[in-house]
This record gives C-alpha cells, sequence and structure tokens, in this order.
C-alpha cells in the first residue's frame, strides 16, 4: 500500500489539476491507530482525480458520481448500492454538523436523488459531477443537501 501522502503526490505528479494538498487523510505513522473507514473512502476517491465522467462508469477507468461513490466504499471494504437513490436508502441519515470525511453528500429535487458526492471536509466532496468533466474536488455548492454514513 502506498503511503497516503505518497498517493497525493503521485496525483500531483502525474499532471493532474485537482490540488490535493491536505485533503487526503493523514498518513498513519509508527504507532499511530490506522486510518479510519472514512479516511480510507477519502482516499480511495481522491486517487481517482482526473478520471473521466461516464454515465454509468463504476470504474476504475470512468465514473458516474454513484459509481465512484460505489468504488470508494468499496475500496473500503464497505459494499454500496449502484445507483444515487438506492445510496441514499441504504445509509444512516447524519446532521450537517455530524458530517465526517467519507461520509455521502446527498442532492435531491421533488423527492429524486439526481447527485452524490464522497465528503471530503470543510465544503468540499469529490464527485465525478457531469458529462465532460473529471473526478474533481469542489465545493458543496449549496446548503439543501441530506448526509448518509454507510459504515
Amino acid at each position: 500500500m502506498v503511503p497516503t501522502r505518497l498517493r497525493g503526490l503521485a496525483l500531483a505528479s502525474a499532471g493532474c489539476a485537482v490540488a490535493t494538498a491536505g485533503l487526503l487523510a493523514p498518513a498513519a505513522s509508527a504507532g499511530a491507530a490506522e486510518p479510519t473507514t472514512g479516511d480510507r473512502v477519502v482516499n480511495a476517491a481522491a486517487a481517482q482525480a482526473g478520471k473521466p465522467y461516464a454515465p454509468g462508469g463504476t470504474g476504475p477507468g470512468s465514473f458516474d458520481c454513484s459509481g465512484l461513490a460505489q468504488y470508494a466504499y468499496r475500496q473500503a471494504g464497505v459494499g454500496l448500492p449502484r445507483t444515487a437513490s438506492q445510496q441514499r436508502g441504504a445509509t444512516r441519515t447524519l446532521s450537517h454538523a455530524d458530517a465526517r470525511p467519507g461520509d455521502l453528500i446527498f442532492f435531491s429535487t421533488g423527492g429524486r436523488v439526481y447527485h452524490v458526492g464522497v465528503f471530503a471536509g470543510g465544503n468540499r466532496m469529490w464527485a465525478a459531477p457531469e458529462s465532460g468533466d473529471v473526478v474533481r474536488l469542489q465545493d458543496i455548492w449549496t446548503s439543501s443537501y441530506t448526509v448518509g454514513r454507510g459504515w
């Protein structure tokens, strides 16, 4: 396994346009606790930075939003259903204040979930936003979202 800090450097050195400094889980040092499930989810999502969006994409070469969430959770050893709506139903709802890195951020309108991202901390999430875009770290653009935890 590549230490988290080296993975971040590898992303940057691979020409990825996404700034990753400080947005990956801290590397475990000797005697330190193992990364949490949330840390592993964030690291797995961040490692996909720069990969293209593709409708129905489940990785590892391309992703749609729910495919990225499912892939990141799978890399952390957690099963998650395929679609954003199914993922919303399979996760425990949390308040915004209780959100932790690795939780899922769900966006909906009219009762229909239309987008999901992997919470990175602060007001940021890893997402596969739309056709023509790539997996990237982005701001959470609205306060109208729900939070779910799947582990």
